[in-house]
């Protein structure tokens, strides 16, 4: 018996094991469904879409910015680690467990719980308030113990979701100052191509290895004896191709913003609203027509739609619609330059 047959039956009896934990825990009651579907959107993409453009267009112009960077990046972290492990998910290994909702990619690590413990995580530690850092933790916890409960996770995914999305927190809290100090500093030629190696590579890694090295990979019937998808590699690679296409699109878009001389995003609640609805009409536009357009793709195809598609929606939300709302007189330029302005909030974010 070789060591990747041994791996093999290793990986396969720690998910029988986990699976009777999470068919136990589906055990508690269908009363539970609704209530942890509810709760899993807190982590959801959408919404957390949604909270990133709120704060930027709205509440706090240089705080948006750094939480954008730091999920999206996060996002593509997930994604690659994803397009490279293969694994199941609960209901599609186990027949036995109930998939209360469906997904197209590979498992492991969760997502939703990842991008809340970054989401919140950050947004608790910027806040200096030790009430939220704590409500912060009970959404995390909340959102994790619900991807299990929905059979979307093994506890194992779960538990890789937290520990990546704190490791990544703990790295964009420690660092963002120097990296960011240190992003101001390249010329044009050295940040675009910093850029373009940071958004491309991992797309480009993740496709040799799902073409090159797992070509001849099908679904293992006999061991995923659930409803597994039809085309989880090509789901989870669009997944990555659509993380790195927001990366592109918004940092380029901020850099841009910046040597523009940046917005405020004080003024009255008139105005907040106002950017928030007109911004956000502009990327749920992009969005449908992205589904009119290209609803019948699969595969490779819709993975590079994807990824520019999420570029030109990233790209709007972080230059082409705070453009608007200077020029429009919804927001105004900071006072002075970005490095001398005043904070909006409690610390100087708005220098981003």
């Amino acid at each position: 018996m070789n060591a990747w047959t041994t791996e093999h039956l290793a990986m396969d009896a720690l998910r029988e094991t986990e699976s009777t934990a999470v068919r136990w825990f589906q055990g508690w009651g269908d009363w539970l469904a609704h209530p942890m579907g509810v709760l899993t959107l807190l982590g959801s993409q959408g919404l957390i879409v949604v909270l990133l453009a709120a704060v930027f267009w709205s509440v706090h112009a240089g705080l948006g910015a750094r939480l954008f960077v730091a999920v999206v990046a996060s996002g593509v972290v997930n994604n690659l680690l994803k397009a490279v492990s293969y694994t199941p998910r609960p209901y599609w290994f186990d027949a036995l467990v109930t998939g209360h909702s469906h997904h197209g990619s590979f498992g492991m690590p969760s997502g939703h719980t990842q991008a809340a413990t970054v989401t919140y995580g950050y947004l608790a530690a910027k806040s200096g308030r030790r009430a939220l850092l704590g409500a912060a933790v009970a959404v995390i916890a909340l959102v994790a113990l619900s991807r299990i409960y929905l059979g979307v996770h093994f506890p194992s995914d779960v538990l890789a979701g937290l520990l990546v999305g704190g490791a990544l927190l703990w790295a964009v809290l420690r660092w963002e100052d120097r990296v960011l100090a240190w992003w101001r500093s390249l010329d044009t030629v050295r940040w675009v191509s910093y850029l373009l190696a940071l958004t491309l590579v991992p797309c480009a890694a993740a496709t040799a290895w799902q073409f090159g090295v797992r070509g001849d990979w099908t679904v293992p019937a006999a061991e995923w004896i659930g409803a597994t998808p039809t085309d989880p590699a090509g789901h989870t690679l669009a997944g990555l191709y659509t993380a790195g296409g927001a990366l592109l699109g918004g940092v380029l878009g901020l850099t841009l913003l910046h040597r523009r001389g940046w917005y405020s995003a004080a003024g009255a609640v008139t105005a907040r609203a106002a950017r928030f609805v007109l911004g956000i009409s502009v990327v749920v536009l992009i969005l449908v027509l992205e589904q009119v357009l290209f609803r019948g793709l699969s595969g490779f195809p819709a993975a590079l739609v994807a990824f520019a598609v999420y570029g030109v929606t990233a790209f709007w939300a972080c230059y082409g619609a705070p453009e608007m709302f200077v020029r429009s007189g919804l927001a105004g330029r900071p006072r002075d330059t970005p490095e001398e302005v005043p904070a909006e909030g409690p610390e100087d974010l708005d220098r981003t």
